[in-house]
């Protein structure tokens, strides 16, 4: 009731109320903005990195957090795609039966040899597993992977005719061919979604607390949840790329990470921008990647394609 009575001197109150905090804040606003522009805008980064995600986060919010995490990776990766070179379904679903405890970079530079001597099921069905050993030998666990590679090309003559199968039930049948591989090969060749739960793609969405599940199939499931069936086949490459390139095993490169004020994880690793860049992979580092013939896409954005197997 006091502040509505008549009379000068309320009146003179009230101005000094709303003058004397404009005088104390206008600088300090201009002070922020300053700052801003200089160093002060990675500090207020750094504060927000620090809070991590409460344990209590509800469904709605992870959902959230989850969809801008793959919205900013597909910013970094616009040209992401599969690191296995192939140009049918058949070589795909080779290739990706051989990358498995190796690198894709191996695997490219190694199935050149094989398709130009068996470009086919029906060729590689009834090939020498001698011979088939002898080019497999750089990608490692030859033995056993020639046997998947025969065997999975002769269940595709038998039951298949000789065509890579799109559906998943058909895919799992195949010698060696578990989901992961199956998706790959659906996401890639068919056009279908699927999520592609790799070593990489396992290790990421736990760091982001998205899942805390270990087995594949469940990861597969729990992440899944969280997208639309659309985005998964993507949704695979980013994760992926990011694992290999930035948000390494032994050594995540933190300082360097697009992502940082997202992640629950930040500061597992490497934190100092300047070390942290000396820790990127691939074109995010300067260096080839893995595919010896990649998508324009990926060379116009700065990419350079690996060298032949015996390069200099």
């Amino acid at each position: 009731m006091g502040e509505q009575g008549s009379g000068g001197s309320s009146k003179t109150g009230r101005t000094a109320k709303k003058v004397a905090p404009a005088k104390k804040v206008t600088p300090a606003r201009k002070a922020v903005t300053a700052k801003k522009d200089i160093s002060t805008k990675k500090a207020a980064t750094a504060r927000k990195i620090a809070v991590k995600p409460p344990a209590d986060e509800s469904r709605t919010a992870l959902v959230r957090r989850a969809r801008r995490i793959n919205r900013e990776l597909a910013e970094v990766y616009p040209y992401a795609h599969p690191e296995l070179d192939f140009e049918n379904p058949f070589q795909l679903l080779v290739a990706t039966v051989l990358s498995a405890q190796t690198t894709d970079l191996r695997v490219n530079q190694t199935t050149p040899a094989l398709f130009a001597k068996y470009p086919s099921a029906e060729d590689l069905a009834v090939a020498d597993p001698e011979k088939v050993e002898e080019i497999l030998r750089p990608c490692g666990f030859f033995r056993a992977k020639t046997r998947s590679v025969i065997g999975l090309s002769k269940a595709l003559v038998e039951d298949f005719g000789g065509e890579v199968p799109g559906k998943l039930e058909d895919l799992v049948k195949l010698p060696g061919v578990g989901r992961k591989t199956a998706f790959v090969v659906l996401g890639n060749a068919f056009g279908r979604p699927g999520i592609t739960v790799d070593t990489h793609f396992q290790r990421l969405v736990r760091r982001w607390r998205w899942t805390d599940e270990t087995d594949p199939d469940k990861i597969e499931a729990a992440v899944g949840a969280l997208f639309p069936k659309s985005d998964w086949t993507d949704l695979s490459h980013h994760v992926i790329w990011h694992g290999r390139r930035i948000c390494h095993a032994r050594k995540p490169a933190c300082g360097a990470c697009p992502i940082a004020p997202l992640c629950p994880a930040y500061g597992e690793g490497e934190t100092d921008p300047e070390k942290a860049q000396k820790l990127l992979k691939y074109e995010k580092g300067g260096f080839p990647g893995q595919r010896l013939k990649p998508p324009q896409a990926y060379l116009d954005a700065g990419g350079r394609p690996a060298p032949p197997l015996g390069a200099a």
